[in-house]
């Protein structure tokens, strides 16, 4: 059963609770959808194809965003987003796709003459697809992966006919699947489309929306649509009146981000059997097209994304940044990492998925942060009031948003917080310190000990140093202490715990209690250990330069191994 809400309330009255639909999900062995799908489902103001190169009828799989001087990660029929103007993009490049496994290149203009990459794009073998400039690399990635894969999971796709972008078309394609008057409005109330089908009534309420594009303000509204934008399935509610119409409504979602609802007068004629689950499917396809109307209209905010890009990677000047941020450019901030972590995860679509909802939670913290996808990661750009260490409500933002990727979009994240940066100029600095806070929580993740999903470099900074050290090479094979790699060679072969042993004594000082403590053995048992390699392994455990040298080594191999 859907939810239902009785009769006319007032304003102070609250919704019953009710029970929701479960949403249906998409089938886990969705087929990939061919090049040509793809181009057609979005349509040439979102793709335009440059030359063929034999591949528009090849199936396609991951989309990969990638930027001029990056290594070029091999993809298994992909999609690459070659970022960057292509009077700096070598036709190398374009061949160099086609040899990784890439199906098809897409670039932006920006008014050269794409010729001689289109030459490139024939010689390889390869598609040349180009797409406007204004369109953000970010939501493009997003409506290709979109369109990749069923909106929804009935066998027919009843709303797969309907070009991307005409919300009026779609919203007579629902109206028709489900028997009733349809609008779509965004989240506020406003109407963007409806329905025009004349054997479909509609009510005054509905007359007065088609005419001023806003839903009439009543007493009733702020508590409708506050119970449709928090439930995931369609919300039922019951005619207070003969003369209005009862309606149905549904939030449409890009992963927990609400893009708009769809609204459905349900009495005029009534609405189809399972007309809940045919509106469930609705919502998914109407996602595709709500995502393009917003890259369509926030050029600005592309702008400002690639350069953010630019300012992570160091490779553009402050000043510049700054003016195109819209940020001055001594403005204190830190970097924050998003990654998606599971077995199962496909790190740059599961990207692509929350960036939205990153954006969402770093914008109610500050108006001018911003949010970029890169490498299968999430970056965000906070400014802050000082340059002190994070402040307990940035991490309980963090943290409340990793909890709610977690709960709405079934996705685990680790969220590492960088160093405070006075200016943009130690942007890049802080944007590192959370690449190595993440590398530490990833590291404990995947040695199975307990992690937190948030941190702060201040919180990890022990074990960021450690890993700093680690990567100049102090803990390589070729830099071993000879106790150190006998050690590691004798348990291999015998099966022994020799390393676990003597790191652990070492870290408990030589207190052979609380190392067995630690160990969960014998006090004894830890004593012999220890007199077994200090002769089995020439280790003098009196001299104090090699008790340092040995713990920093089988520390540091514990945290790379």
């Amino acid at each position: 059963m859907h939810g239902r809400i009785q009769g006319r309330s007032s304003p102070e009255s609250s919704i019953p609770s009710a029970t929701f639909v479960v949403p249906v999900e998409p089938p886990a062995d969705a087929p990939d959808r061919t090049l040509d799908r793809i181009v057609e489902t979005l349509g040439p103001h979102a793709l335009h194809v440059i030359t063929a190169g034999g591949r528009l009828s090849d199936k396609v799989r991951e989309v990969v965003v990638h930027g001029p001087g990056e290594p070029l990660p091999p993809a298994d029929a992909g999609i690459l987003l070659l970022t960057g103007s292509p009077s700096t993009q070598a036709a190398g490049t374009v061949h160099d796709a086609r040899a990784a496994g890439y199906r098809a290149v897409v670039v932006k203009a920006f008014g050269d003459d794409l010729a001689r990459l289109a030459q490139a794009a024939d010689e390889a073998g390869i598609a040349l697809l180009s797409t406007p400039d204004e369109m953000a690399w970010r939501h493009l990635d997003a409506l290709i992966s979109s369109s990749k894969e069923p909106a929804f999971s009935d066998a027919t796709d009843r709303f797969a006919a309907i070009g991307i972008g005409d919300l009026f078309a779609l919203a007579n394609a629902i109206a028709t699947s489900v028997g009733g008057a349809i609008t779509i409005e965004d989240p506020t109330g406003r109407v963007i489309a409806y329905s025009n089908l004349p054997h479909q009534e509609i009510d005054e309420i509905r007359r007065l929306g088609i005419l001023g594009r806003q839903t009439p303000e009543r007493p009733t509204n702020y508590e409708e649509y506050q119970a449709v934008l928090r439930s995931e399935s369609p919300v039922y509610f019951e005619s207070p009146a003969p003369e209005y119409a009862s309606r149905m409504a549904i939030a449409v979602r890009a992963g927990t981000e609400a893009l708009g609802l769809i609204w459905v007068l349900t009495d005029r004629p009534p609405v189809v059997a399972r007309a809940e689950r045919v509106l469930a499917d609705a919502a998914r396809a109407t996602t595709l097209h709500l995502l393009r109307a917003r890259g369509q209209r926030d050029p600005e905010r592309a702008r400002r994304t690639e350069a953010l890009r630019l300012l992570l990677d160091g490779a553009v000047a402050p000043r510049s940044a700054a003016a195109q941020l819209g940020i001055k450019p001594d403005t204190p901030s830190l970097v924050l990492v998003i990654a998606p972590v599971g077995d199962d995860v496909e790190p740059i679509l599961a990207a692509s998925r929350i960036v939205d909802l990153v954006t969402l939670y770093c914008e109610a913290w500050h108006s001018s942060a911003l949010c970029v996808t890169d490498s299968g990661v999430v970056y965000a750009l906070l400014p802050t009031r000082t340059t002190d260490e994070p402040s307990p409500r940035l991490l309980k933002l963090a943290d409340d948003l990793a909890a709610t990727i977690q709960r709405s979009g079934r996705l685990d994240v680790l969220v590492g917080i960088g160093s405070c940066a006075a200016g943009l100029a130690d942007v890049p600095e802080s944007r590192a310190m959370a690449d190595r806070v993440l590398a530490v929580l990833s590291g404990r993740s995947s040695r199975g000990e307990p992690t937190p999903r948030v941190a702060s470099v201040e919180q990890v900074r022990t074990e960021v140093v450690l890993r700093m050290v680690a990567n100049q090479g102090a803990a390589v094979e070729g830099q071993l202490l000879g106790p150190v790699r006998a050690i590691r060679e004798h348990d291999q072969l015998h099966g022994t715990e020799y390393a676990a042993s003597l790191l652990t004594y070492l870290s408990s000082f030589g207190d052979a209690v609380r190392a067995a403590e630690a160990l969960n053995i014998h006090e004894n048992t830890m004593r012999y250990r220890i007199r077994r390699i200090e002769t089995m392994f020439d280790l003098s455990l009196e001299d104090g330069d090699q008790i340092l040298a040995t713990w920093l080594q089988l520390r540091l191999l514990r945290l790379i191994d």
